[in-house]
């Protein structure tokens, strides 16, 4: 394959793998509590094509969207690439993974379904009981129980031709800002992405590297870089079951150790719960100096988190200068640059904080610099080779390194656009160029993500990151950690927009209304002290309420819109009847470990719970 040469997809990846490395790696499915399941690319891509003929069988056909809710890994990743082969078009879709607020899981479902226009919708046995409803709505035209699918069917005409052009799946993004909409993600888009990752990225050899992953499959991260990735650079991969790293992130660690792994990323909360839970007797057991490279993305990244994992796991031969974190989005496929170094120091541009809030990073000496006047961005490194990232200003203008704007991207990674959707296609996708939403800068050629542009707290007529007040806010005592929302409101009195801040209270039960007014006036006194902020309104709210999306993202403009509507908190966990009620705990029982009887997730800080869309 030449240094550009995109013109391939997905199915030959898969034919690929099978002709070159035969039983040389493949994919492996493992449970703690029965056998890995492994195949070679071999047994990959046998599999794959009897569960296509399978979906022929059904009377899918190319073209045709499928809408997937499939929790097991193995059907997961067996039944995404039939579809490719075949060239019908997967829709993926998460899971439900909790009692509360099942109609709103439903109604999401309905909207994935009808706006994408799947021919059809394939689920897991154990989410029938919830989503076998959704037929009445009449959004699906057929439903599917992928444990009934046909294996033996004829394999005959079911692999047709497929076109780099061509859409090989619908990813539906968070909508941690607007209702979830559907990129096209095409085969070529697909195959820039994924080989500038495994070229450029990771340096990948299939013959020296492995991957762990414990990431939900319906995700990017989890999709796109432990699935695709993979594929194109034949890179074999474990995965294991997303709860069983909830339930104990020393799993994680142990499986790196125990497959000699070189690969693993994670989101910025997984750092830090695996660096508070994992006990020093598990990490006395380990050796994990063969990590080459640990990703951290899919949400903001905070320094001092990545700095401490690698402490505290230095003592089991992890080395600093594999951190590599990243800067991606769904509208570009996945990933957009990596931060690629050698040094064992976290990259980090360390700005004066007063300029930083006016649009420009401007480079301090930390050394040097007084106390409380400096704010770190980590460096999220230089865009892949044949891609390019500019920093704009509302009018569409570039703008110089180290001035904050826009994030802007062009490439052969860059999707055509929503499915269905002009109207959003136009404003986001403009003469080539992917208008990001994200606020950052360049600075050496390299990125620096800021936070959302619409997101952005602007007092007296400063800009404020919500990141930076949210961080300060979650290590208050008597707020949970990784629950609190900031964003700017008109009030009826002041002349400008007043900061409120909305977090859910520490503990099950309900604190007494002296223990939340001391929690108020110490989260106002914290954010006065670190940012020199007044805020007009603490709001603490019951554990699960704060909105979030699918994948843990805070759903900021919701809150906002939950805060001026007065409707915070009130969205307690319902169902329609005793009927459902039953039927979703007993598929709750069947699935995720049996995540409904376990006390070891509703103990967990709500941005792992959230992560998997799970509310109590």
């Amino acid at each position: 394959m030449t240094q550009h040469d995109w013109s391939t997809t997905v199915a030959d990846a898969i034919r690929d793998a099978a002709a070159m490395r035969g039983d040389r790696g493949g994919f492996t499915f493992a449970d703690p509590r029965t056998a890995d399941k492994y195949y070679n690319w071999n047994e990959l891509l046998d599999a794959a094509r009897a569960r296509l003929a399978a979906l022929y069988a059904e009377g899918l056909r190319k073209g045709d969207r499928l809408a997937m809710v499939i929790p097991v890994p193995e059907d997961f990743v067996l039944t995404f690439l039939a579809a490719t082969l075949g060239g019908i078009i997967p829709v993926p879709m998460y899971p439900p993974v909790a009692l509360g607020k099942v109609e709103s899981y439903v109604k999401n479902v309905e909207h994935i379904v009808t706006s994408s226009g799947a021919s059809a919708l394939l689920i897991s046995k154990q989410v029938r009981p919830i989503l076998g409803s959704v037929l009445d709505t009449g959004a699906v035209k057929k439903l599917i129980v992928v444990e009934s699918l046909d294996l033996s069917a004829p394999r005959a005409n079911t692999e047709v031709t497929v076109s780099p052009e061509d859409t090989c799946f619908l990813q539906y993004t968070s909508g941690s800002t607007s209702s979830p909409k559907g990129v096209v993600v095409t085969h070529a888009n697909l195959a820039a992405n994924c080989i500038v990752i495994a070229r450029d990225g990771l340096k990948t050899n299939p013959d020296t590297d492995h991957g762990v992953s414990w990431l939900p499959l319906y995700h990017d991260m989890g999709l796109i870089g432990f699935v695709m990735v993979p594929l194109f650079g034949r890179l074999p991969i474990t995965f294991l079951p997303t709860m069983e790293f909830v339930k104990r992130p020393a799993y994680w660690l142990e499986m790196i150790h125990k497959q000699r792994a070189t690969i693993t990323f994670a989101p910025n909360f997984a750092y830090a719960l695996a660096t508070r839970r994992v006990k020093d007797a598990e990490l006395a057991k380990w050796d994990l100096s063969s990590m080459k490279h640990l990703g951290c993305g899919a949400e903001p990244i905070q320094p001092a988190t990545l700095r401490e994992f690698v402490d505290r796991f230095s003592k089991a031969g992890l080395d600093g200068s594999c951190l590599l974190p990243c800067y991606g989005m769904a509208e570009n496929t996945l990933a957009i640059s990596f931060a690629r170094h050698t040094s064992a120091t976290l990259r980090v541009d360390t700005v004066d904080v007063a300029a930083f809030r006016q649009g420009e990073a401007r480079a301090v000496d930390p050394a040097t610099a007084a106390p409380g006047s400096t704010v770190e961005v980590v460096c999220c490194g230089e865009p892949f080779e044949g891609h390019e990232v500019s920093v704009r200003d509302p009018d569409g203008n570039v703008l110089p390194e180290r001035t904050i704007g826009e994030l802007c991207m062009k490439g052969p990674s860059v999707c055509p656009g929503y499915y269905d959707n002009p109207e959003m296609t136009a404003a986001s996708f403009k003469d080539g160029w992917l208008y990001s939403g994200d606020k950052g800068y360049l600075a050496d050629g390299a990125v620096y993500v800021c936070g959302r542009i619409k997101d952005m707290i602007i007092i007296h007529g400063r800009n404020y990151y919500p990141t930076d007040v949210e961080w300060v806010v979650n290590d208050v005592e008597g707020v949970r950690r990784g629950s609190a929302v900031a964003f700017a409101t008109l009030t009826a009195t002041a002349s400008s927009e007043q900061l409120v801040i909305v977090a859910e209270w520490a503990g099950k039960e309900r604190p007494s209304e002296e223990a939340l007014e001391a929690s108020r006036k110490r989260v106002a006194e914290v954010v006065q002290g670190a940012l020199g902020l007044n805020t007009w309104q603490v709001v603490l709210i019951p554990p699960g309420t704060v909105p979030k999306t699918s994948s843990g993202k805070l759903q900021r403009r919701k809150t906002k819109q939950q805060f001026e509507e007065g409707t915070l908190g009130l969205e307690a966990p319902t169902t329609a009847s005793l009927d459902a009620k039953v039927a979703v705990a007993k598929q709750m029982a069947r699935s995720y470990v049996s995540l409904a009887k376990s006390e070891v997730v509703s103990r967990l800080p709500d941005p792992v719970r959230a992560f998997f869309g799970k509310k109590k």
